[in-house]
């Protein structure tokens, strides 16, 4: 399904409810598989979640996650630790290019059987779950919090609990910090001191209901379209000031951009500022990649550059970001260059109409670049990949008069 987006709207007023966040849904979603008392709302209704799901309340000896990186990564961890479990994972073609040697490699540690049934350190992988009684993992620091998270969750059900070791710097502590949360949150220990993390043992938790807040990823999107709209003030439920999830980080980074963000009543309302004196923005993402391709392409609508550092994490997700932003953005008109963990946009006023954006199975690609709508008629390839995180999306477009048509 190709769209074509445009807009005669350029105030924009409105209130979105936002789907609960995906990261957080797919962390509760296996705390909720080791501990069935607890209860979950406002959950995230994203194909990644669905898919975690399935994997967790079925019985099938192939799980194939298609897309979903973390449900690859968590459920990897989980299953490997459900004694007397045999499963072979698997997932789509890029899925069996991203790679999952790190994450198998730290539960050997722990004594866990898993071989890979083709490339080795890729999926698709078997898994003999097993008992776990050893409780020390040692970890390089800059990898994923997806494979950092992974060990943490499942830690607290290890007879020992887990002692986890992290090698030099560490990169997206957000997420990390919102696995810990989460686990405080169910009165299971941990503690985070220098670079060494402990989860200790916890048989089983109180019955609680545990609610989702809604996603800051997909909160970017209307950061991206306030900041382009002549007027603006979008309202999103329901968010909290003090987020567990590191894309909140969203709030500063477009203060930078000309957006104000109030909070009352856990909502928050983002304000397009009058007569705001927009610069080149320098900003380090290594705790927020995911919105780097949401940032560039505001920067882009917007007639100024940017330097976004921090985004080594790209070049292992859905696809390559950093090469598809290249490409796309070229198309556009845009003078950018790439390297394996930076991107610098030079300032242009000039944006290509029409231009066919490619979306490489990646869901960012393509919510990303529809705030430039505002700016051009623009066509989103494969639009329907959305769904991966956001299956509203293009409706709430709608709902704010963008003009969505299928080609």
């Amino acid at each position: 399904m190709n769209l074509l987006l445009q807009t005669t709207q350029h105030n924009l007023q409105g209130q979105i409810a936002v789907t609960g966040s995906k990261s957080e849904t797919n962390r509760l979603l296996l705390l909720k598989a080791l501990f069935p008392n607890i209860t979950l709302a406002n959950t995230s209704n994203s194909d990644d979640s669905e898919v975690m799901q399935k994997a967790l309340v079925g019985n099938d000896e192939v799980v194939d996650i298609h897309h979903a990186g973390t449900a690859m990564r968590f459920l990897t961890a989980y299953f490997a630790v459900n004694e007397g479990r045999d499963v072979v994972m698997t997932g789509s073609g890029r899925m069996q290019e991203r790679p999952i040697k790190i994450l198998v490699e730290a539960l050997a540690q722990l004594g866990v059987e898993i071989s890979y049934e083709k490339e080795v350190g890729y999926p698709p992988i078997k898994i003999k779950g097993k008992k776990v009684t050893a409780s020390k993992v040692t970890l390089a620091a800059n990898v994923s919090s997806q494979y950092i998270s992974a060990l943490l969750l499942v830690a607290s059900k290890l007879e020992n609990g887990l002692e986890l070791t992290l090698e030099g710097e560490i990169t997206s502590i957000p997420y990390i910090k919102m696995t810990l949360a989460l686990l405080n949150d169910l009165d299971i220990q941990t503690t985070f001191e220098g670079n060494v993390i402990k989860v200790y043992p916890k048989e089983s938790v109180a019955s609680k209901e545990m609610v989702v807040e809604s996603d800051w990823s997909s909160a970017s999107y209307f950061f991206s379209l306030v900041a382009l709209a002549d007027t603006a003030s979008i309202t999103l439920t329901s968010y909290k000031e003090n987020s567990l999830q590191g894309d909140s980080e969203l709030v500063s980074f477009y203060e930078k951009l000309g957006v104000k963000t109030i909070f009352q009543n856990n909502k928050m309302t983002l304000v397009k500022q009058e007569n705001f004196n927009y610069q080149t923005v320098n900003f380090e993402l290594n705790n927020t990649p995911d919105i780097a391709q949401t940032i560039v392409v505001t920067c882009l609508g917007l007639g100024i550059g940017c330097h976004l550092t921090g985004l080594h994490t790209l070049k292992i997700k859905e696809t390559d970001r950093l090469e598809a932003l290249r490409i796309e953005l070229t198309k556009l008109g845009a003078n950018i260059s790439v390297t394996n963990d930076s991107l610098t946009l030079v300032a242009s006023e000039n944006i290509n109409h029409n231009v066919k954006i490619a979306t490489y199975n990646d869901h960012r690609m393509a919510m990303a670049f529809a705030p430039l709508a505002l700016k051009v008629p623009i066509i989103i390839e494969d639009a329907g990949v959305v769904s991966k995180s956001y299956p509203d999306f293009w409706n709430d477009l709608k709902a704010l008069n963008f003009q969505v048509s299928e080609l």
